[in-house]
């Protein structure tokens, strides 16, 4: 794998409103649509290769899905069956799921270098640089175990019991935080930015349409104008 990119799948009346929203809380400027209905558009930083896209999804409600970019998605894809991944659909990309359920692509899209964070005024800066696999408590360790295998990553503890973390290599615009959660259903993602001041970022994701859901000592749990959640955190942007 050379790069790793997340996809926001927004449903269809919320899907306008939530390009304005991640727009304006990147800095990035929302490609031209394509597809055959138009439903997915890229989210371009000012410099360096993207790491956002968006697709207006028909059911269900907002959720993450990853594309991982490789030289031969055909072969990737078969090993992801070996470590355990199902396959889905085969379309010139190959989507998957994983053992615990979450949906991801095999893609050949070439990029490489990543955007740096983003400056705002008031001296705030952040930057989306963290997905967090949220996985039900009994299936933890097979589900980390496929990931790790899969990205080749080496896997590594927290200060929080809840959490471990795949060391993302340099040249990675994406790393991965694996959580344990107490519900039963499928593996989820969600977003995580890195901020020089969370407190600023709330006030400003707030400006723009977000809600808090909850705050801890290192993170805050926020809300989309489409209700799907992310979080700001401590973590240095830099």
């Amino acid at each position: 794998m050379f790069w790793m990119s997340a996809f926001l799948d927004v449903p269809a009346p919320d899907f306008e409103r939530s390009v304005t929203f991640w727009s304006a809380v990147t800095g990035y400027a929302p490609s031209a649509r394509r597809g055959a209905e138009e439903e997915f558009l890229t989210l371009v930083p000012p410099v360096g290769d993207d790491h956002l896209r968006m697709q207006r999804v028909g059911d269900g409600p907002p959720r993450i899905h990853l594309d991982l970019h490789v030289d031969q998605p055909r072969t990737a894809a078969d090993r992801a069956v070996a470590l355990g991944g199902v396959e889905i659909s085969n379309r010139g990309y190959v989507v998957m799921r994983s053992p615990g359920g979450l949906t991801f692509c095999f893609v050949s899209h070439p990029v490489s270098q990543p955007a740096p964070p983003a400056s705002w005024a008031g001296g705030s800066v952040s930057i989306v640089d963290q997905v967090c696999l949220d996985i039900p408590a009994a299936i933890f360790d097979g589900e980390a175990a496929f990931w790790q295998e899969l990205l080749q990553w080496p896997l590594k503890g927290s200060a929080y019991a809840e959490f471990e973390r795949l060391v993302r290599p340099d040249g990675q615009a994406f790393g991965i935080l694996l959580q344990r959660v107490g519900d039963d259903g499928p593996v989820r993602a969600h977003l995580d930015l890195a901020c020089s001041s969370r407190e600023s970022e709330v006030q400003r994701h707030l400006a723009l349409g977000a809600r808090v859901v909850v705050t801890r000592d290192r993170w805050t749990v926020l809300e989309d104008p489409a209700a799907l959640p992310y979080c700001l955190t401590d973590r240095s942007p830099q």
